[in-house]
């Protein structure tokens, strides 16, 4: 079994960040070259597909194909990683085709795109929790998911996006949890208690909220205020 450095894995990174789609595409007929595409897609070959539907967008911005193409970029970005390209192509769909029928699609794509920005390459080789890091992206596809309900509550993706709402409102707890932590451990007894009130108000029914209790307990202790420690004592009984 091969063993790999951490600074051999960082340079496979660059390596695989650094590969493009800019090799020469022959300039067949955009049927043809759609077809190809469509292939390279089938069989998961992300920066052939990607080479050939950014061809076919550049040659032919008006074609025929033009919407499927930026569809299918949206698609292709999203699974070769290229986030940053599959949100602009998301928001140049949206601004010119904002009545087309596959726009809770779209939306849909948006939300797992904004998700798959919250994931870190090497924290999940080594499997590190990282719930501190910044939420924002979660809190982009919480509201592309929930944007995606409120207009298609319909669509075929519909009950994919209740279940990753709920996942993504854990990951939102999760980092309000580290960080009332941290306030705990940097001795802001207040602040503490204040980000775990917080925490329970807006996510009540997760973990979360319930190990914030404790964190509220101690900082109560803390400051010395026996009625809120006997408060958030009995928070805890109950909510075992």
């Amino acid at each position: 079994m091969k063993h790999y450095t951490l600074s051999s894995l960082l340079a496979l990174t660059l390596l695989v960040g650094c590969s493009s789609s800019d090799e020469i595409v022959p300039d067949v007929p955009p049927s043809e070259l759609y077809s190809e595409a469509q292939l390279s897609l089938r069989s998961g070959n992300w920066l052939t597909a990607i080479g050939q539907l950014e061809a076919l967008d550049s040659r032919y911005p008006f074609g025929a194909y033009s919407e499927q193409v930026q569809l299918d970029l949206i698609y292709a970005y999203y699974k070769n990683d290229d986030l940053a390209l599959g949100l602009a192509t998301i928001e140049r769909f949206t601004r010119l085709n904002p009545t087309h029928d596959k726009l809770d699609w779209v939306i849909y794509m948006r939300g797992l795109t904004h998700m798959a920005q919250d994931r870190n390459f090497m924290h999940d080789i080594f499997n590190v929790d990282r719930s501190d890091r910044d939420p924002e992206p979660v809190k982009s596809a919480f509201a592309d998911f929930k944007r995606l309900l409120q207009r298609y509550p319909d669509s075929l993706y519909a009950n994919d996006a209740k279940i990753r709402m709920h996942a993504l409102k854990n990951r939102l707890a999760d980092y309000d949890l580290a960080t009332a932590d941290f306030y705990l451990r940097r001795e802001a007894w207040i602040a503490a208690i204040n980000r775990s009130q917080e925490l329970q108000k807006t996510y009540p029914n997760t973990e979360a909220a319930r190990k914030s209790l404790k964190i509220q307990l101690e900082a109560y202790k803390q400051l010395g205020l026996e009625d809120s420690v006997a408060r958030t004592e009995e928070l805890i009984k109950l909510n075992k």
